[in-house]
């Protein structure tokens, strides 16, 4: 079964064709990085447009690279929900359009639930070899964690009340000087030679002995006290990040992905606690499951809980349509299937 997936939830433009929920065919990602780094991070009007720009020649490119024409798609699936909302307009219009000209079903994903799927395509690992599963979604708009009793079947334990950390990553690099978006900046100064993890004993938010949310705002505000200064009078700061040394910011970066890392090691660990019954695997997603730091830590900690661990490859990680793709034929499987009434969501059910 050959299915479509379409994704445009935020910043990147995306289409995937994927056969049997697995097997990517091809996977096109336009991103907008280059139209929102000068400020600093995305401008939902400015996202929107250029997804309406590109959609077109993005879903004609990936049924290209799949060596298939339109009339060979099975389904459409599109994600649906969480994101802005304009976005998620252009990818839902898209998807509808598409399914009712070609006569196939349309299914609503999920993007968060879909960043889960990601770490099984290009697998042939089995769903029961996974499932129940403690799930991490860690990216720009999310960091979550969710029981799962399958695919489709999520509960959540915990999420952040405040900013998410690859938000709290991009502020941090915006802090230090460094560009957009600050998530792999950070993460390549930190994995420097010299750079000294210790050089700041950064925060780590425990909110509480059994709290399973998570806060960033902490750890992103220290961050800012190190760089300028704690505030004076009138809320003057008596440095500025143009005075720091190269070897300070590598410091300060290592310092702040160790404390990150931690903060999220330790709402795992309490999460494993608190489920009750031991699950299989640790099923990871989201961009931030490209940090080096993380994905170190997270291999760490699925061996000492014996636990299963299913990281996406690299290219899985950001924002893609092989994930929606993926997820979508699994619903479809289960006889899940939407119609042209489908709507677009900012938020999660």
């Amino acid at each position: 079964m050959l299915v479509l997936g379409i994704e445009s939830s935020c910043d990147e433009t995306a289409a995937s064709v994927v056969e049997d929920g697995r097997r990517v065919r091809s996977s096109v990602v336009s991103s907008q990085h280059e139209i929102h780094e000068e400020y600093g991070g995305v401008v939902p009007e400015l996202a929107s447009r250029a997804h309406a720009e590109r959609i077109t020649g993005v879903v004609q490119r990936a049924v290209s690279d799949a060596g298939c024409g339109l009339s060979d798609l099975d389904a459409i699936a599109v994600g649906h929900r969480p994101g802005l909302i304009g976005a998620l307009l252009v990818g839902v219009s898209a998807a509808k359009a598409l399914s009712w000209s070609l006569g196939v079903p349309l299914v609503g994903v999920d993007h968060v639930r879909a960043h889960l799927w990601a770490g099984l395509l290009e697998t042939d690992l089995h769903l029961d070899d996974v499932y129940p599963a403690l799930g991490l979604v860690v990216s720009g708009g999310h960091t979550a964690m969710f029981a799962c009793a399958s695919p489709a079947e999520l509960s959540k334990l915990g999420g952040t009340i405040d900013d998410a950390v690859g938000e709290a990553y991009d502020k941090a690099a915006a802090i230090l000087g460094l560009g957009h978006p600050g998530g792999p900046l950070v993460d390549a100064l930190a994995s420097s030679a010299d750079a000294d993890e210790r050089a700041v004993d950064f925060p780590v938010s425990r909110m509480g002995k059994t709290s399973l949310d998570f806060s960033f705002s902490g750890l992103k505000t220290s961050l800012l006290y190190q760089v300028r200064g704690v505030p004076g009078p009138g809320g003057k700061f008596p440095h500025d990040k143009g005075e720091l040394t190269e070897q300070r910011r590598r410091d300060l970066c290592a310092s702040f992905q160790r404390a990150a890392s931690r903060a999220i090691v330790l709402k795992l660990e309490r999460a494993l606690e608190a489920m009750g019954t031991k699950p299989m695997a640790l099923l990871v997603g989201g961009g931030v499951s490209a940090n080096s730091r993380i994905r170190r830590e997270l291999t760490d900690l699925a061996e000492r809980q014996g636990l299963g661990l299913v990281l996406p490859a690299m290219q899985y990680c950001v924002d893609n349509a092989a994930m929606i793709a993926g997820l979508g034929h699994h619903c479809l499987m289960q006889g899940e299937a939407d119609d042209l009434t489908l709507r677009a969501s900012p938020s999660m059910a």
